[in-house]
Parts: C-alpha cells; structure tokens; sequence
C-alpha cells in the first residue's frame, strides 16, 4: 500500500482516524525536535517544547486549511512554540569568547577539541541572541532557508529579515 500524503493524514485524523495523527508525527518528529534542539540548546527542553508542538498540532489540525503545505505549518508551530519557551525561560547567561576557551600559548589544541570548542561558543552566542534574530539566524545558517521563503513563513519582509541575519551575525 503506497503511502499516503500529509493532507490524506491529516483528512485521516478529520475523520476520527487517530492514525493519521499518529503516521504525521512520525514523519515529523524528527525535523521538529532539531528545530526545537538548535532554539532550546538543550536536549531536555527540547523534549518538553517537541511535545508541546505535538499537542499544539493535535489541537488545531481540524482548522488546517491547507494553505500552506503541511511541513511549512507544521514548521511555523515548531518555530513559535519553541520562541514562546525560550522566552518564558529567560536565560540570560552571557558568557564571553576569552572565558570560554583558555589562551595555550605552548601547545596547539587537537582539531577535533578546537572544533567542539567553536560549536559550543557558537551555540551560546546563538542562545543570547534577540528572539527575532535567532530565528531568522537558524532558519538562514542551519536549515539553509532562502529569505523569500522566510518572509513568507514569518510574514516579514526580506530586507527586514536580511537585516535582523546581519545583526546576528
């Protein structure tokens, strides 16, 4: 049996097929939780906001009017529910470059160390970052997203969105 599209899932679930639902978060999960991951940082609270764009989806997928393609909605969701707890959570950890990675004048590092050590300054410094420019940050720098179709998920318009990846950087 060939496998069915997100919109014959989601007219499934309309139809009180509870698989449907079960087959859309199966195909999704995985995207959601990296999106959730690169915004929380943490695999714990990651968890806690992939649930809760589940619940949120499970809630409003009897008004999915089909405007957009799934994924893009489903995205949109994964994107605002993981903003939402980042705010509420308020963390306001600023830790600088110089005392994140130690000066070694006599010994040059491992490559391998030198690279988990950029990665994790990397990810602290995206963690500080404004909300907006977060966002358009990792939808530009991890997912690869072209501006016109971030302005048409975020509804904002491209200069802005170029503007807001220039401050984060």
């Amino acid at each position: 049996m060939p496998s069915r599209t997100d919109l014959e899932l989601v007219e499934a679930f309309r139809n009180g097929d509870l698989t449907g639902f079960n087959e859309l978060v199966g195909r999704h999960q995985e995207r959601v939780y990296w999106i959730a991951r690169r915004v929380m940082g943490k695999h714990d609270d990651a968890a806690d906001v992939v649930q809760d764009v589940f619940v949120r989806m499970f809630k409003a997928l009897k008004g999915f009017r089909g405007d957009s393609e799934f994924s893009t909605w489903l995205y949109r969701i994964a994107m605002n529910v993981s903003l939402n707890a980042i705010r509420a959570k308020r963390v306001k950890d600023f830790i600088r470059y110089d005392d994140t990675i130690e000066s070694r004048s006599e010994e040059l590092p491992d490559a391998e160390l030198l690279r988990n050590e950029y990665q994790t300054v990397l990810e602290r410094a995206i963690q500080r970052l404004p909300p907006k420019q977060k966002l358009v940050f990792m939808m530009r720098y991890y997912d690869e997203m072209p501006y016109e179709e971030m302005a048409k998920l975020l509804k904002k318009s491209v200069g802005g969105l170029k503007a807001n990846y220039f401050h984060a950087l």
